[in-house]
């Protein structure tokens, strides 16, 4: 891929570029409670965003996708979003960068990456923080790892729209191959949790049924949090997100108020519990205690938090009982993407034989799968 893009590259803008790297990322357990300030236990992956960056003498921004075969323009001085979807992820970390630092110029650029748009493996993140790396290396920014990650969640909300946390972009920034790491996103402290997974490997199923409604339906599980926050701290002075929430202040102030939104705070105070208790049993080799935590966290995500789909759904509840899976859920904003499995390795080729089958049978539609592992975050790609 490396080659092809720099070969792209040149043919387009006659000179050679810099190329950078930044990964897409898994979730083992934590979905939902990074912007709720709460634990997220992602790991980076080896599938990853990759631009091709060199400076021009001008004010103009050059972008090429490789995926689209599209190329858009226009002037550094009057950065706005794009109706084309997939500019806004580039020239929103642009915006950020502008406020910051008078040092950019324009740029040509071109976009490749194996990242699976749609899957909840967190493509757009993977290609914010690639650029933000790409630019901060390019213009001798100084930028440091955790002042990328903002900038690229920044861009994601203002100029895609999308309210999200801080776990994907810190998880493409900060990923470190064979581990996962526990992100206090509060604090923003992080821990480096070695991933030994004994034999089993991660497994995602890919339901193939875009998560169209993940944007509108994420911002507004963000806003019914928030208004549980809002009605503990009538009570509690102290509270300032559901990190700070028990279930006892749930109980005692939310449950009468409104069932909707205590069902919502609830779900993100218990995958807190689940996550911190699933650390425990992975620093311990406990991959029985693990796995039961992520269907645990499914069950939650399905019945509680309701950003499930019967297909997501149909593939937790086919591999629930195998004895060969430690432990399986949905993983990313929902409605749609891939369920994540910890898989017997020696099992793997005989459940996707099956599972495969019975998916198009019963869900009418083709199963892609991907057998992840881990990976380092955000890099220059050198030779």
């Amino acid at each position: 891929m490396i080659v092809q893009l720099k070969k792209k590259f040149t043919a387009l803008f006659n000179t050679e570029p810099l190329v950078f790297q930044s990964p897409g990322r898994v979730n083992i357990i934590g979905e939902h409670t990074d912007y709720n300030k709460g634990f997220v236990l992602p790991a980076a992956i080896d599938k990853a965003s990759y631009v091709a960056i060199s400076k021009r003498e001008d004010e103009q921004v050059i972008l090429y996708s490789s995926l689209f075969n599209k190329q858009v323009a226009c002037d550094l001085n009057n950065i706005k979003p794009m109706q084309e979807g997939w500019p806004n992820y580039i020239l929103g970390v642009v915006n950020e960068l502008r406020k910051s630092t008078p040092k950019l110029t324009g740029f040509n650029l071109v976009l490749d990456g194996d990242v699976p748009m749609g899957a909840g493996l967190s493509s757009s993140a993977s290609v914010e923080c690639a650029v933000a790396f790409g630019l901060n290396h390019l213009f001798e920014l100084n930028l440091s790892p955790i002042e990328m990650a903002l900038v690229s969640q920044k861009a994601e909300h203002n100029f895609a729209g999308v309210m999200c946390g801080i776990m994907d972009q810190f998880a493409s920034v900060f990923g470190k191959k064979d581990h996962a790491i526990q992100l206090d996103c509060r604090s923003m402290a992080y821990d480096y949790i070695p991933l030994d997974l004994k034999g089993y490997k991660i497994l995602l199923l890919n339901t193939n049924v875009e998560h169209a409604l993940a944007s509108t339906e994420y911002n507004i599980r963000r806003q019914q949090c928030e208004q549980g926050v809002e009605i503990v701290r009538n009570h509690q002075e102290n509270v300032e997100s559901l990190r700070d929430v028990t279930m006892q202040m749930l109980d005692s102030y939310v449950k009468e108020w409104d069932d909707e939104v205590y069902t919502k705070c609830k779900y993100v105070v218990e995958e807190n519990d689940r996550l911190l208790a699933a650390v425990h049993a992975l620093q311990n080799g406990d991959l029985v205690t693990l796995g039961k935590k992520m269907f645990a966290s499914h069950d939650g995500l399905s019945n509680m938090y309701k950003v499930s789909c019967p297909e997501l759904d149909y593939l937790v509840e086919y591999v629930r009982s195998n004895s060969a899976v430690a432990g399986a859920r949905m993983m990313g904003g929902g409605f749609g993407g891939c369920t994540i499995n910890l898989v017997k390795e020696e099992s793997i080729e005989e459940l996707l034989a099956i599972i495969c089958t019975d998916y198009q049978k019963n869900m009418g539609r083709d199963l892609s799968f991907y057998i992840a592992e881990t990976a380092n975050g955000s890099s220059e790609v050198l030779g």
